[in-house]
């Protein structure tokens, strides 16, 4: 399966911004992301959500060396939030190795078929909870969370987590080295 093509709307720091806010909005599409690359991408429900902060974004950046060993080029954590919002997490949580990704649309996360409702909770639509290897654009492994489904009254958080595809990694890279 090839990743979905889509633009991202993005905030980057621009010093040549006058203000207290010297950002500027970025289009990044999905070929700058992914082509003749190897990125892990991560997709959770929502910035500043207990699971999505507690757990599932720290593992990542904790294990970013790990990842940046065995070849991959990024690490990105994909929401359906806005791009400020996604900016704010990641200043709360200090994240500075994974890239926060906004899907604010959810273009990316429909494409993928991954777009659920959370009415239930009062979030709309938003990411199935998942990980995936991107290589060159091609997605050539998904770790999805069990029982998907809108509106799901539990947040599986079982295979989507850095170990897994950290541990899937390394044995694809075992399995070459073998070869």
């Amino acid at each position: 399966m090839k990743a979905p093509q889509v633009t991202f709307k993005t905030r980057v720091r621009d010093e040549s911004v006058e203000g207290p806010n010297p950002f500027r909005w970025q289009d990044v599409t999905s070929d700058e992301l992914f082509k003749n690359r190897k990125v892990v991408l991560f997709a959770l429900p929502g910035a500043f959500t207990p699971t999505c902060s507690s757990t599932h974004l720290p593992g990542y950046e904790e294990h970013f060396e790990e990842f940046k060993a065995l070849g991959v080029d990024e690490v990105i954590c994909l929401s359906v939030n806005d791009a400020f919002v996604m900016y704010q997490w990641g200043k709360h949580m200090g994240v500075d190795k994974v890239r926060l990704l906004p899907d604010g649309s959810g273009e990316f996360t429909r494409k993928m078929g991954m777009l659920v409702d959370k009415d239930n909770l009062g979030f709309g639509m938003r990411s199935w909870r998942y990980s995936a290897f991107i290589n060159d654009g091609d997605v050539e492994q998904i770790f999805a969370e069990p029982g998907f489904a809108d509106n799901c009254p539990s947040d599986p958080f079982e295979v989507s987590d850095a170990e897994t595809i950290l541990n899937w990694l390394k044995g694809r890279f075992e399995s070459q080295s073998a070869a």
